[in-house]
């Protein structure tokens, strides 16, 4: 087992459950320097003003993006959804903190349209459909990038409807924010298994939550050890268990297996 997974497993807090996500492959990508995401036939590699679209199966880039850094500063993560990408960006590090949704072609990365949220709970760095409804993490930081009087623990999980009103916001546990701090959450989305994974800047974990049944606080359910260095992830809807990650080092996309908790149930 490599050294960082070995140190992070051991690490894992007392109470939760955890283990190790499988490496399966790794596919060269320069701009997998924020994030991936992935689609039926292809993985797209994120780097803040920058996409790319990879073939899955051999590796070949077919198409790419580049736009406006000044109008594109931070485009963080993005999932496919029918034949659209939805990407989450911000204005990372820019203060105050102002997000928006950006919309492109699945297949030519045309930039098609954008929802913008404006200045509000934070930086946007994930958004997943799932249950008919949008859920986005906006998240925020001790230094850098963060706004005065908020700090990591300000971090929050947000459902919208499809419209992108705001519905119900929920607080991360304390036992990830003490591992995340003073960074925040990068990536996550909804598994196959109807929990939400989380990931952090730069530790290889994979955090595990749910809706809490009283409160405003998501339950912690497990840690998991993985290869990518945080990062935004995407579980693959075609392949039970199977998601992707980035190593900013090595510049490269990661596809994991995870042993699921319990029998799938796809979200809609």
């Amino acid at each position: 087992m490599p050294l960082l997974l070995a140190l992070a497993l051991a690490a894992l807090p007392v109470g939760f459950g955890g283990g190790s996500a499988e490496t399966l492959r790794r596919l060269p990508a320069p701009e997998a320097k924020q994030g991936v995401a992935v689609g039926p036939r292809d993985v797209y590699a994120i780097a803040n003003y920058r996409i790319a679209r990879y073939d899955k199966r051999s590796g070949e880039k077919r198409a790419a993006w580049e736009g406006d850094p000044q109008r594109y500063p931070h485009i963080n993560s993005c999932i496919v959804e029918a034949r659209e990408l939805v990407c989450a960006a911000s204005n990372f590090p820019q203060v105050p903190q102002a997000s928006s949704v950006e919309i492109f072609d699945a297949a030519t990365l045309t930039h098609k349209r954008s929802v913008s949220l404006g200045i509000g709970s934070g930086s946007l760095t994930f958004v997943d459909w799932h249950q008919g409804a949008w859920w986005a993490m906006f998240a925020n930081y001790d230094g850098r990038g963060g706004e005065p009087g908020r700090d990591h623990r300000y971090t929050q999980l947000v459902r919208f409807d499809a419209e992108w009103r705001r519905t119900q916001s929920w607080a991360l546990p304390r036992s990830i924010l003490d591992r995340i701090a003073p960074m925040s959450i990068s990536g996550g989305g909804w598994g196959p298994d109807g929990r939400l994974y989380l990931s952090g800047h730069d530790l290889p974990e994979l955090y595990a939550v749910g809706l809490p049944n009283g409160g405003a606080t998501l339950d912690h359910l497990g840690t998991y050890a993985m290869a990518a260095e945080g990062q935004a992830i995407d579980w693959d809807e075609t392949s039970t268990g199977h998601f992707w990650g980035i190593s900013r080092k090595g510049g490269e996309m990661i596809e994991m297996k995870l042993a699921l908790a319990k029998a799938p149930n796809r979200p809609d």
